[in-house]
């Protein structure tokens, strides 16, 4: 059996070497400008490396479509009607809408589509990891024989009924959980400082929001782009966190404790309906991961990008529990200091009271709500470019701790793992 990969990007090649290390004949292709140094890189491995996407498509029996979300329809424009009679064809792409619809338009109708998501980055080996599968049109024999392909990946195998219901989970735990994090680099870009040198950033939270961020930003800004801009489910709930903290930034600023924590209070009984031990996150881990020299006592912080996503969570009813299927590493990380904040009462105190009345960490909350604001602008307009563009500006200015950030965090989520 021969699998066919058209585009060798980052994930691209880790499928390849993946499935070629698993004895598989394995092709594949991409841009003519990288041909060469691809072939130089994958020739060691097997792998052959074939001159446009038509010659993978005639040739091989399995393809995957490993290309952005935004050129997937060009893509398989091109490449699909060259597609082997009766293979098997899918995607990788996060947010399935799009691809969908072009396997449709451009694949003949004798093609099996069963597509795939991989829900990790290219720097995570795949072996233990989830992988989403989702049957869309197929017969039981092809679906055995791709389920047979991806066991080489050794990853966790989810299947899902349709491709709807992973852009709604994918929203949340991706779309929304990006968005999050990027506005909170972008605010403190726009502050002028870096956060683990700041007073209010010293908790065990605020090293897992810090290297988080970190982690988004060392990536490349279309992967986050496609993800919030083609899904049409991830604008909507993009547009409740936004009007979640708009909410809440407002009884801020008019120090409205009362209607403050009757909202937050909503939020708590709806997500931690009782007082379980945390379930995902050890905070004594959490202290380790500190970017800050140290020395200097923690000041109280409102924690109000947390705030806003329980209480959206609240306002669209969703459950983020049920949404771990489809969970990534910033998503759990994200969800387990919304959880530990919530559930610790002290720190939740502490948290409504510097929202509502602390001066100091005010301005840092309005460079927050300013940040919201722009990236919900930004995903409503569907401005892509514009996206990448923002994800840039902020980006360069955290440059010189992203790879350490990202070692970092890997670190972290592999012993937040390990503790579980």
């Amino acid at each position: 059996m021969l699998i066919g990969i058209i585009g060798l990007g980052d994930m691209g090649k880790l499928y390849a070497k993946r499935f070629a290390k698993a004895g598989y004949q394995v092709c594949g292709s991409d841009l003519p400008e990288f041909y060469e140094k691809l072939e130089e890189e994958l020739s060691p491995f097997g792998i052959e490396l074939m001159v446009d996407g038509s010659a993978v498509s005639r040739k091989a029996d399995i393809i995957f479509y490993a290309v952005e979300a935004e050129k997937i329809a060009e893509v398989v424009q091109r490449y699909g009607g060259s597609t082997k009679y009766g293979a098997i064809v899918g995607g990788q792409t996060s947010v399935k809408h799009p691809e969908i619809a072009a396997f449709e338009a451009y694949l003949p109708k004798d093609v099996n589509i069963i597509t795939c998501h991989s829900l990790h980055g290219p720097g995570f080996d795949t072996k233990d990891q989830t992988l989403i599968v989702i049957p869309h049109r197929c017969n039981a024999d092809a679906y055995m024989r791709m389920a047979d392909v991806l066991s080489a990946l050794e990853s966790e195998l989810v299947e899902m009924n349709d491709f709807h219901t992973h852009d709604k989970i994918v929203a949340d735990t991706q779309a929304v959980t990006h968005m999050g994090f990027e506005s909170m680099g972008t605010a403190w870009k726009s502050a002028g400082f870096f956060p683990w040198e700041n007073a209010a950033y010293f908790g065990g939270i605020d090293n897992v929001k810090i290297l988080t961020m970190l982690r988004i930003f060392s990536y490349k800004a279309h992967i986050y782009a496609g993800l919030a801009i083609m899904n049409p489910y991830a604008r909507q709930q993009i547009k409740s966190y936004a009007q979640s903290e708009s909410d809440l930034f407002k009884m801020m600023i008019t120090e409205n404790e009362t209607d403050f924590r009757a909202r937050i209070k909503k939020a708590k009984n709806f997500l931690f309906p009782d007082s379980k031990d945390f379930l995902l996150l050890d905070n004594e881990v959490m202290q380790e991961f500190s970017l800050s020299g140290g020395g200097i006592p923690r000041t109280p912080n409102s924690h109000l990008s947390l705030l806003s996503m329980a209480d959206a969570w609240y306002q669209l009813g969703i459950n983020p529990y049920d949404n771990l299927i489809c969970q990534t590493p910033p998503f759990r990380l994200r969800l387990g200091i919304v959880e530990y904040l919530f559930r610790d009462e002290e720190l939740l105190e502490e948290s409504i009271n510097a929202a509502v009345y602390n001066k100091q960490i005010r301005t840092d909350d309005l460079e927050f709500h300013s940040a919201v604001r722009e990236w919900s602008s930004i995903i409503g307009y569907g401005d892509i470019n514009g996206y990448k563009h923002h994800f840039n500006d902020a980006k360069l200015f955290f440059e010189d701790r992203l790879e350490h950030g990202r070692q970092q965090s890997s670190e972290l989520i592999s012993r937040l793992n390990r503790s579980y």
